[in-house]
């Protein structure tokens, strides 16, 4: 199986793309039937809050990271990518988990603020998360399927 996401991973990246957006953008958009999830409102509102928590973890064990690989540290660099993926995965079910409950949240300031200012940057937000996933699961395949001493001979951006 290694072999053949080895030799498929633009593919396999397209596939779970697709995949994942879907299901996300079912979420968003109230597809998740009534009664599949169990409401539990304490974790409703704690989430808002966790996921303030994980982004910034996030951002840490991303920026550690970088560091670990361009002071050639690859196992560290490696430990670093996975918390990271894992914490992005963790954000991720805890924000669909709460959307697909409780719907997107609405905006309650001035209108003008609203169109001119949240609008603008709610749309730029969703575009950079679509635009993402297709290169954190090419990078996750690449890193998952190639021995390190293949991935610089890969078509992927170094850090160096």
């Amino acid at each position: 199986m290694q072999q053949t996401v080895q030799e498929r991973v633009p593919e396999v990246t397209g596939v779970l793309s697709v995949v994942s957006l879907a299901l996300v953008f079912g979420a968003v958009g109230g597809y998740v039937p009534d009664g599949l999830l169990p409401r539990v409102d304490s974790l409703l509102s704690a989430i808002p809050h966790l996921n303030a928590v994980i982004s910034l973890t996030a951002i840490v064990t991303i920026l550690y990271g970088v560091s670990a690989i361009r002071n050639g540290n690859l196992s560290r660099h490696k430990q670093a990518m996975l918390a990271s993926t894992a914490l992005f995965a963790g954000f991720l079910v805890l924000y669909l988990y709460r959307v697909s409950l409780e719907g997107p949240s609405s905006f309650d300031g001035p209108a003008t603020i609203r169109n001119f200012i949240y609008l603008p940057l709610l749309g730029i937000h969703i575009l950079l998360a679509v635009v993402c996933i297709p290169f954190v699961y090419y990078a996750l395949l690449l890193a998952g399927t190639h021995p390190i001493e293949q991935l610089p001979k890969t078509a992927h951006p170094s850090a160096y």
